[in-house]
C-alpha cells in the first residue's frame, strides 16, 4: 500500500549534503520526510502488519483485553438480560399452558354436564311418552269397553223390542186371520161363531 507520506517523499527531490541549502528556501517538511523515511524503513520488508511476527505480542494483548471486556459485558449485562427474557417467556408460556389446561377442563366438565342433562332429558321424555301411550291405550280400552257394553245393551234392547213387536204382530195376525176367515165363512155358509173360527185359525197356525 502506498501512503500519502510515501507519495510526498517520491514527489520531493532528494536533498544531498553537498547541495547548499538556503535558509529562506529550506524545506519545512524536512523533519517529516526524515520521520517518514524512518517509518518506511520499518515496512520495507513487504509484510502485512497484522501478519508481522514482531506485532504478535501487541495483537495478542489487545485480543485478550478485547475478549475480557466482551466476556464481562456478556456475563454482566447481555446474558442476564437474555436469561431474564427467557425466564419471562417461559413463565408466560407456562401460565398460558395452565390457563389452556384449565379452560380444557372446564370445557370437558361442561360437555359432560351437557351430555348428562341430555341423557336425563331423553330418559324423562321416554318415560313421559311411555306414560302417555299407556294412558291413551287405557283410555281407548275403557272407551271401547263402554261402547261395546252400550252396543250390547242396545242390541239386547232392540232384540227384546223386536221380539215384543213380533209377538204383538203375531197376535194381530191371528186376529186378522180370524176376522177374515169368519167373514169368508159367513158369506159362504152363513153366520159362524167367532170362537170356532178362532180355534180353527189357531189349529192351522200351529200346523
Amino acid at each position: 500500500m502506498v501512503t500519502q507520506a510515501f507519495a510526498q517523499e517520491a514527489a520531493t527531490p532528494a536533498v544531498t549534503h553537498d547541495t547548499p541549502v538556503d535558509a529562506t528556501h529550506a524545506d519545512p517538511t524536512a523533519g517529516t520526510h526524515a520521520t517518514t523515511e524512518a517509518d518506511g524503513g520499518a515496512h520495507d520488508s513487504g509484510v502485512f502488519p497484522p501478519f508481522d511476527p514482531s506485532t504478535f505480542p501487541s495483537q495478542l494483548l489487545w485480543l485478550a483485553i478485547t475478549f475480557g471486556v466482551l466476556y464481562v459485558l456478556m456475563s454482566k449485562i447481555a446474558l442476564p438480560r437474555i436469561g431474564g427474557i427467557l425466564d419471562d417467556r417461559k413463565a408466560r408460556i407456562d401460565a398460558d399452558l395452565a390457563a389452556a389446561d384449565a379452560s380444557r377442563q372446564k370445557t370437558d366438565a361442561a360437555i359432560a354436564a351437557y351430555e348428562a342433562a341430555l341423557a336425563a332429558a331423553k330418559a324423562k321424555a321416554q318415560g313421559i311418552a311411555n306414560e302417555s301411550r299407556d294412558a291413551i291405550q287405557a283410555d281407548i280400552a275403557a272407551k271401547r269397553t263402554a261402547v261395546e257394553t252400550d252396543l250390547s245393551a242396545k242390541v239386547a234392547e232392540a232384540e227384546a223390542r223386536i221380539g215384543k213387536t213380533k209377538a204383538e204382530a203375531l197376535t194381530h195376525v191371528d186376529e186378522i186371520a180370524t176376522e177374515t176367515a169368519q167373514t169368508v165363512v159367513s158369506q159362504l155358509v152363513g153366520d159362524v161363531s167367532a170362537d170356532s173360527v178362532r180355534a180353527a185359525v189357531a189349529k192351522v197356525s200351529k200346523e
